[in-house]
This record gives C-alpha cells, structure tokens and sequence, in this order.
C-alpha cells in the first residue's frame, strides 16, 4: 500500500554572503530615495504590515534617522505571534515611533450587524466589509494629514502588482504613494534580512510567507504562488483587501 508524500511547505530562502554583497547597489538606491522623499515631505509614513518587506524599509529609516513616522494597523484578528514580533521590533528600533491604528467599535458593530464572522467564507462582500472595518477605515485616519506614504509592496507578490511603480499618486486617499521595494525579489529581501539578521516575524517558519489576520492566512506549499495563503477561497488572480486599491 502506498503511502502519501509528507507536504513541503514553504521555507524561508537563503541567501550567500556573496548574494549579499550582490544587494549594496539595491540598498543605496533605497537610502537613495528614502532621503529624497524625507526630504522633500514634511509629513510622510511609513505603513508597516510586520511583514520582511516593510521591515526592510523600517530597518533603512532607522538607520539613516530620517524624519518618517512609521504606523501598524491592528486589526483585532492578527496573529498573537504578529502581535509578540511588534513588541520585538519596538525594542529593536527605540527611535522609532511605531504607530497602532485600532478598528473603531462602531465600525466593527455596524459588520456585526450585517453578518455573522464566518460569512466571509462564503460572500466576497462580506469579507471585503471586515476588511473595510478592520483596515481601510483606520488607514484612512492613520494617512489623515500625512502628504505622502510608503509601502513595501512589490511587483512579484501578485498578480495585481505586475505594473506597480516605484512613485505614484495615490487618488484614493490624495497623497504621494511611494513603493521602493516594487522591483526587489523575494531573494533580494531575504538577502537583506539575513545580511543584517533582523528579526523576523515567526510565522516565517511555519511556513507563511504572506502574512495577514490569522483567519485569512495559512501555511503554503513549496510550490504555490507567494499570496497562496491569503484569502485561500477566493479567484487567485484579483485577492486583495483593499488598502492599496487607488
């Protein structure tokens, strides 16, 4: 009787010191346009989603003390090991300010209102409305008064991303959206971190490579697309939650 192969899950790459050393011109041009972008906004964030990409672009900002306030959502529903590996990260970096934005009560008893938590299973509206509720109100007021932001999103990470530019013009909320990380590969990112051994958010090791709230985020295969894991039950080609829609 034959027997089923174990499933290999994701592993976080490695990298070579030389593969390393191959990232120096990437991390200039990142310093590069941090500065500029300091320097030429007065009130400019950072989102940071606890994910590698974002603590790329933290880790730079500390680095090079520049004046950009950096912000995590809170969602309520994020992992308790998200939620240790923010503590980290704050004692990692003391001189940078990090941001919570928490959902508001009313947002969150108006969805109440409208649906039971597990319909986001079953109705793409609902999840959308959770995600409204959890994310995109508060990243409304975490941008509010800010004339510019950062992200670390990147071209790689999905299909809706294959166009992304490095600066744009972010309609939905009015402001300078910038994405210095757009052209960076997973093994480029993963050099970094290695290279400066920051930490990392633990559900790297289970086997999650893109991490959100814990309902919406499992473990993938070797094999799978990078975003696998996130929103599992929906059309793999158009999966996002909103935040980044202009």
């Amino acid at each position: 009787m034959s027997t089923l192969a174990p499933i290999q899950l994701w592993q976080i790459p490695t990298s070579s010191a030389a593969e390393q050393a191959q990232i120096q011109p990437l991390i200039q041009a990142l310093h590069e346009d941090l500065r500029a972008w300091a320097n030429d906004f007065e009130r400019i964030t950072q989102a940071n989603s606890l994910a590698v990409e974002d603590m790329v672009i933290t880790d730079a900002i500390a680095r090079l003390g520049l004046n950009i306030d950096v912000f995590v959502l809170d969602t309520g529903k994020l992992h308790s090991e998200t939620l240790a590996y923010l503590d980290t990260i704050s004692q990692r970096y003391p001189n940078v300010a990090i941001r919570r934005f928490y959902p508001q009560d009313s947002s969150l008893a108006h969805f109440a209102a409208q649906h039971d938590f597990s319909d986001i299973y079953q109705s793409l509206e609902a999840r959308k409305a959770c995600c409204y509720a959890r994310k995109i109100e508060p990243l409304q007021r975490a941008l509010a008064h800010y004339e510019a932001w950062i992200t670390g999103q990147r071209r790689e990470q999905a299909a809706t991303r294959t166009q992304l530019a490095v600066e744009e013009f972010d309609e939905a909320h009015q402001l300078h959206k910038f994405n210095p990380l757009a052209a960076w590969t997973q093994q480029q990112i993963w050099a970094y971190i290695q290279h400066y051994d920051l930490p990392i958010n633990p559900l790297y090791q289970q086997g999650i490579p893109s991490i959100g709230c814990d309902p919406c985020t499992k473990a993938i295969r070797r094999d799978e697309d990078l975003r696998a894991g996130r929103w599992w039950w929906e059309n793999q080609d158009s999966k996002e939650c909103g935040l980044h829609a202009n």
